[in-house]
């Protein structure tokens, strides 16, 4: 039996080193799996080559960020079993609705963007039109860096979880495509798991790759099952439920199920929650709990 893989892409903004990257977001998920699921997580932590990240951003931005700035929130929030009082009321908060809101009619009249954009999200924009219009062919390559993973882990036919947090799960997707459609499906994914996903956006699904295409033409066929988490208040995932979007996915049997679920995230930095943080969202016991279920369908002979 081939040991299960874990292979995890990021989402926008330079993020530090790979290998302090790695450590740092294995600490969490390791962190939220102990707590729901011990011999999982002591399994996962069993070799270094059971968890892989695809550290695309350097390619992207040409800088790391700097893993101090993070370090003491994420020791937090590894000390932190679930969320508080305080984070759920400010994750559900009127404000955060009211932006969700305002958001969702950009999202549906896109000339109203520039008028309600914030900063943070005019640079995810820009960056977001960078990946789309592949300038100097750099979108091609943060993909060929996923594909070459998945690649090779099909190559040891060992069964895959992609967990994709925010631009990750557009980058994921199109690799998908790309391989299904492109390049003969050489590989299938066993379980597709995306977090603070923006694909519930219409900007975002009319540049997806196949937008254009109908029937099995327009999706990736090589995904079994699709698992998508939104934290509540998460402006990222202004539409948080995927299974109707891509529900059509589902009727052409082009995959069993897409299920869709929120959580609270407690992740703060600096005093201030940030419930879009891929450390947040790997900690979480609900993201643990995906993690662990999948890991025992492909390890039946863990202690139970």
């Amino acid at each position: 039996m081939t040991k299960p893989l874990v292979i995890y892409i990021p989402g926008l903004l330079p993020k530090p080193e790979p290998d302090l990257h790695r450590e740092a977001l294995l600490r969490c998920l390791h962190s939220g799996l102990r707590r729901v699921d011990a011999p999982v997580a002591d399994a996962l932590g069993t070799s270094a080559s059971n968890f892989e990240i695809v550290s695309w951003t350097y390619d992207f931005y040409g800088s790391h960020s700097d893993i101090g700035q993070d370090r003491a929130a994420i020791d937090a929030v590894i000390e932190q079993a679930a969320p508080g009082r305080q984070d759920i009321a400010e994750a559900s908060s009127w404000l955060r609705r009211l932006t969700r809101a305002i958001y969702r009619l950009g999202d549906l009249l896109p000339f109203l963007i520039p008028h309600l954009a914030s900063e943070r999200m005019e640079v995810h924009l820009r960056d977001l039109m960078r990946y789309e219009n592949n300038k100097n062919g750099i979108a091609d390559q943060v993909r060929q860096r996923l594909k070459i993973s998945l690649l090779a882990a099909a190559g040891s036919e060992r069964p895959v979880l992609l967990i994709a947090h925010s631009m990750g799960s557009v980058i994921a997707y199109d690799s998908l495509w790309e391989l299904c459609h492109e390049q003969g499906n050489p590989v299938q994914i066993d379980t597709f798991l995306t977090m603070g996903s923006p694909l519930g956006q219409r900007f975002m699904q009319r540049k997806l790759s196949g937008h254009e295409r109908a029937g099995v033409d327009r999706y990736p066929g090589n995904i079994r099952r699709w698992k998508n988490l939104s934290a509540v208040g998460d402006l990222t995932a202004i539409d948080p439920w995927l299974a109707n979007d891509f529900g059509e996915m589902v009727e052409l049997g082009l995959v069993e199920a897409i299920d869709d679920d929120e959580l609270f995230s407690y992740f703060r930095l600096d005093g201030e929650l940030n419930v879009h943080s891929e450390y947040g969202y790997l900690v979480n016991a609900q993201t643990a709990r995906v993690v662990a279920d999948w890991w025992r369908s492909h390890d039946p002979y863990l202690p139970g």
